[in-house]
């Protein structure tokens, strides 16, 4: 090799799943690489598919691991469980493959495979970025036409109840004017708590769709947590006179996740219960050492429960079940809460007996 010519590289990735024996794989690799003590100079670079699962389908691989020499000469590919007794039978095959077409690769050429794979990783990120902002265009679209649909209702209720009273006000007092104006105030009153309600679930979903909530992680215990948010909601379980039963066991161990976030689960989850618990009805919570690994608190009440072909549907981003068309909120409170528990790695479903209540679970890992 003169001074004159630039060394030949040998180009080869090697795609790995996270399998123990992968490892095995790439030292088995790298040991028979080196003892090959050849004049060409070696590149092997490890791709675990995990993090860059897009370069499969742009190599066109079915199996790992797998083994692909992409420079000199034509691109090759060795897979399956048997690729170091492949890559032994075709070494020799590639090197005569080199002596023959003279396939001399120029020093500054020799990067052309990680550029090309730090395209493709740049390619893959700006698609993924795209379709989140496709999502979140149309997210917004919706919210805005539900917006212009739902607080139409209460908005004109309310101007009529303000306008009436404007009319009473130079009225005789007499016990029933004064009764029809408490009915007023107090239909005023609650349609802008709906309007405030639905505002706020607006803006909740807003900022859980564009994933701008941060999980400030801590070991929180969920009994304590629980505790407080039932001291909390006192006044509106006497309301409509419902029966609470709290099983929260103090030596279970703390979860490893955000308070406020996990507060706001369990407040949506609660508020859920309660609108839909008939007057005298039932509530339970329960915080359960499920595994070593993780906690679950279930809330359940006795209200009309949830179809089984719906109970999954009830945590997307807008969907609605039939009987809530005429109640307020956008049905966005249980999308906030899956995307809460899936960003701590915990779960959240629920369970249902038509006519006879829901039971709604999440997971959180322990705190280790």
């Amino acid at each position: 090799m003169t001074s004159e010519t630039a060394p030949i590289y040998i180009q080869l990735l090697l795609f790995v799943d996270d399998r123990p024996s992968s490892q095995d794989t790439i030292g088995q690799i790298q040991t028979y690489l080196d003892s090959l003590n050849s004049e060409y100079l070696i590149e092997l670079q490890i791709i675990e598919i995990r993090e860059q699962p897009h370069l499969l389908e742009h190599f066109r691989l079915v199996a790992t691991p797998a083994l692909v020499k992409i420079a000199p000469g034509s691109r090759h590919t060795l897979a399956g469980s048997n690729v170091v007794e492949q890559l032994k039978k075709w070494w020799h095959r590639w090197q005569a493959e080199i002596q023959d077409t003279s396939a001399i690769v120029p020093t500054n050429d020799v990067n052309y495979s990680a550029e090309m794979i730090r395209f493709s990783d740049e390619i893959f990120r700006l698609k993924k970025e795209k379709e989140e902002l496709l999502e979140q265009l149309k997210f917004k679209d919706q919210i805005l036409a539900m917006l212009a649909h739902d607080l139409r209702s209460p908005l004109t209720a309310a101007s009529i109840a303000v306008e009436t009273l404007e009319l009473a006000q130079n009225q005789p007092d007499t016990p029933k004017s004064l009764q029809i104006r408490e009915q007023l105030y107090q239909q005023s009153r609650r349609q802008f708590r709906i309007m405030n309600r639905l505002i706020t679930d607006i803006l909740q979903a807003s900022k859980s769709m564009a994933a701008q909530f941060t999980i400030q992680h801590t070991h929180l215990y969920l009994q304590t947590l629980c505790a407080e948010i039932l001291e909390q909601f006192v006044d509106k379980f006497k309301r409509k006179n419902l029966t609470i039963e709290a099983d929260l066991p103090q030596d279970v161990p703390p979860v490893y996740a955000d308070e406020e976030l996990i507060r706001q689960v369990v407040v949506n989850l609660l508020e859920n219960a309660i609108k839909y618990t008939p007057d005298g009805g039932k509530l339970n919570i329960v915080i359960l050492h499920r595994t070593t690994q993780k906690i679950q608190v279930s809330i359940c009440d006795t209200g009309p429960g949830i179809p089984e072909e719906k109970r999954e549907r009830i945590f997307e981003g807008h969907f609605r079940l039939k009987r809530d068309e005429e109640k307020d909120g956008y049905g966005l409170g249980l999308s906030f809460c899956r995307k809460i528990i899936g960003a701590h790695h915990g779960q959240i479903w629920v369970d249902s007996v038509m006519d006879q209540g829901s039971s709604f679970h999440f997971t959180l890992p322990v705190y280790r």
